[in-house]
């Protein structure tokens, strides 16, 4: 009667620690759950927030271009107007020079 009681008791202990546990395990597999979607979720959004700035940078470098594009063509008509500068200098230099060179043979002449 005792080991029939005994036996039935440990069984009775067993089951109950076993539905508990159970009923532990369950819960930790929920909130793990609960947290791998919530972890997908913020991935998916982080990924949408990179493709964002990915597009707003590849827009960036596009203007970028553009604008170097722009600064090259000012830097040479930049070159060609020096150069038309330094020959209207050399063209004025010799204009003088005449002038001068006529001014000394009218004096030369008065």
């Amino acid at each position: 009667m005792f080991f029939e009681w005994s036996l039935l008791s440990f069984v009775t202990l067993a089951a109950i620690f076993l539905f508990v546990k159970m009923f532990y395990f369950k819960n930790i597999t929920y909130k793990e759950q609960k947290s791998n979607e919530l972890m997908k979720l913020t991935l998916k959004e982080a990924e949408i927030l990179i493709r964002k700035y990915q597009i707003q940078l590849q827009r960036s470098l596009g203007n970028v271009d553009i604008l170097t594009d722009e600064l090259n063509k000012l830097r040479n008509e930049l070159k060609v107007l020096k150069q038309r500068n330094s020959q209207h200098r050399v063209e004025t230099d010799k204009l003088r020079s005449k002038i001068k060179e006529l001014e000394g043979r009218i004096d030369a002449l008065l």
